[in-house]
């Protein structure tokens, strides 16, 4: 069906992240992906998804060292330990606010999103039921999945074959594939546009690791947002929306861009693996 032409890593959700050659699959998805997340006092876990509370986190960069040790590269290019306190110092000085950088899972945790003004961005139940907060911004607020802080699947996978679509129907865009946050990046050979819609409810052999896809992704604002040197642009999710709405579960049709998939079978994925479509049991 194709190979791996790209693997990411996000060790703080929400921050720039780092590519890798190849990374152990485990049943929690990539290691060491979003193993961190910037919360405040209220209960908000940090996400890019509300950019006017939480923006500036796409101008930090998390990786991991070789020895394990998950680091953060702040805009005038400090590079601290996430364990650091002064990390948590530096972060509180560049969001405004008292927050702290934290692996671990609150409670109660609370997941904003700015509600964008196309339709399918957002179901239209949430939409109504979305407000103003501080910042003037209407949002929704929903969690994480439980007790990790991924917004819904364990790894994100995402197409060539799907960007080079939405390539001829906005081409003054850029799709880079990191404007969509994927963990796999699948070179499809030049098949048609988005192959994987067709693959919900089936299986993925990528290297070692077996994984089911489970549901189109929907896409939020995080795309046309300034990744690295990438500029911001709104018209990235606007031609999303314009030719790509699908059914999400029972949440109506929403503009989508890749998949989210579980894992099966843990295992090492390595770029250049193949990928092979195995039918639903």
């Amino acid at each position: 069906m194709g190979t791996v032409a790209a693997l990411y890593r996000y060790p703080v959700k929400s921050m720039l992240g780092e590519a890798v050659i190849a990374v152990a699959v485990t049943d929690g998805g990539l290691s060491g992906d979003r193993a961190y997340a910037v919360l405040d006092g209220t209960g908000a876990v940090g996400s890019a998804k509300h950019p006017r509370k939480w923006g500036m986190l796409l101008r930090c960069r998390s990786r991991m060292d070789d020895s394990g040790v998950v680091r953060v590269v702040l805009p005038d290019g400090t590079d601290l330990p996430v364990e650091d306190p002064d990390l948590h110092v530096r972060m509180s000085k560049l969001l405004g606010r008292q927050v702290s950088v934290s692996a671990v899972v609150p409670e109660h945790p609370r997941l904003e999103r700015a509600v964008p003004a196309y339709e399918g961005g957002v179901p239209e139940a949430a939409r109504e039921s979305a407000s103003v907060d501080t910042t003037g911004e209407n949002i929704t607020s929903g969690s994480v999945a439980p007790g990790t802080f991924f917004d819904f699947g364990k790894v994100h996978l995402v197409t060539t074959a799907a960007l080079d679509r939405m390539r001829t129907v906005y081409p003054a865009g850029d799709f880079d594939a990191r404007r969509f946050r994927p963990n796999l990046v699948v070179n499809t050979q030049g098949g048609p546009g988005f192959p994987e819609d067709a693959w919900v409810g089936s299986r993925l052999r990528v290297g070692e690791a077996l994984f089911r896809v489970v549901v189109p992704t929907p896409r939020c604002v995080i795309p046309t947002l300034g990744h690295d040197e990438l500029p911001p642009d709104p018209g990235i999710m606007r031609a999303v929306a314009r030719d790509h709405r699908v059914p999400v579960f029972d949440l109506g049709r929403l503009s989508c861009l890749g998949v989210y998939l579980d894992v099966v079978e843990a295992g090492t994925v390595r770029v250049g693996d193949s990928i092979t479509l195995q039918e639903a049991l």
